[in-house]
């Protein structure tokens, strides 16, 4: 039978205690959030009667989580990024900044600092023979469909095995990474390859939590976006193509429909030749409307530990 405690005067005071509501100094904030989580753990272990061996477990579990780099991967996994985006998305209708092209979740692998180039980029490095080509394309836009010049697209993918640049250092530096800066007419293109989709490492801490949850850990193939200009919303998104195995069951939770996009086999791309690339080629087109604002904040992504980010600053 369970035993009740929360309520007792002895628990209350230990919660006191723990937040440092007992002592002067400290963040005000940080107390009441140290409080609020400590009450809700110590109601876990009553309303569940967590026993010492699942609970010390579940301590070893949170350090070799760490230890694996694997929190930031875990945490979209457990819905976290998506539900901060439900959050911004209700944010903007409060605040009457809805429309534009919808955002989705960041991940965990941005690099900051990538090439910079003009209207159009070569994203790969030319070493993988096999892999599919394509054109990413598609035009900046205001939400009245007026395009933008200038906005700088920041496009990143996986190689045709789901490993990212940087983090897998069999790759070139920013393989698969480039910044590309709209032509007047708000156009950008970029030759790439094919993305993979990936799935958590099967021995580690992400998917470990997983199985218990009878889900796997599986992401379709796509394609990730910063895009910005000065007086607009910041948006971060991405795009999964469809056909994918995964695309509407992404572990991650990044599906939105709007975001989803046909890979279509052209024998000559009209944007292409435009920029030299001839032959077949797969097309992935995809357009952003950008929404106005003159809040400075919004404008730029928001603070998270990125890598190289203070490099490239």
């Amino acid at each position: 039978m369970t035993v009740k405690t929360m309520q007792t005067a002895e628990v209350k005071d230990l919660l006191e205690k723990v937040a440092g509501f007992d002592q002067q100094g400290g963040d005000e904030r940080i107390k009441k959030i140290v409080h609020r989580v400590m009450h809700d753990i110590f109601q876990i272990v009553e309303d569940f009667d967590v026993t010492p061996e699942e609970f010390w477990s579940a301590v070893y579990y949170v350090g070799e989580l760490g230890a694996n780099g694997e929190a930031a991967l875990l945490a979209p996994g457990l819905g976290m990024d998506r539900y901060l985006d439900i959050r911004q998305d209700a944010e903007d209708e409060q605040a009457g900044l809805t429309g534009g092209t919808p955002r989705t979740i960041e991940g965990p692998l941005y690099v900051a600092g990538a090439p910079l180039s003009e209207g159009f980029a070569r994203m790969d490095d030319g070493s993988d023979k096999d892999a599919e080509a394509i054109l990413i394309k598609g035009q900046i836009t205001d939400e009245n469909g007026a395009p933008l010049a200038n906005a700088i697209v920041d496009i990143w993918h996986a190689d045709s095995k789901g490993a990212y640049s940087y983090f897998d250092q069999s790759q070139s530096e920013y393989n698969l990474r480039r910044r590309i800066k709209t032509d007047s007419e708000g156009r950008y293109a970029a030759q790439s390859i094919m993305p993979s989709g990936y799935g958590c490492p099967p021995e580690g801490s992400t998917q470990q939590l997983l199985n218990h949850l009878g889900r796997h850990g599986q992401r379709p193939a796509h394609i990730h976006y910063f895009v910005s200009k000065p007086g607009y919303k910041h948006l971060t998104t991405q795009i999964n193509i469809a056909g994918d195995e995964y695309t509407y069951s992404d572990f991650a939770f990044a599906t939105r429909e709007e975001l989803v996009v046909e890979a279509k086999r052209v024998d000559q791309s009209n944007e292409g030749t435009k920029h030299g690339v001839t032959g077949p080629i797969t097309e992935v087109e995809f357009n952003v409307a950008l929404v106005a604002t003159d809040k400075p904040e919004l404008q730029e992504r928001h603070a998270r530990p990125r890598a190289l980010e203070t490099d490239a600053a």
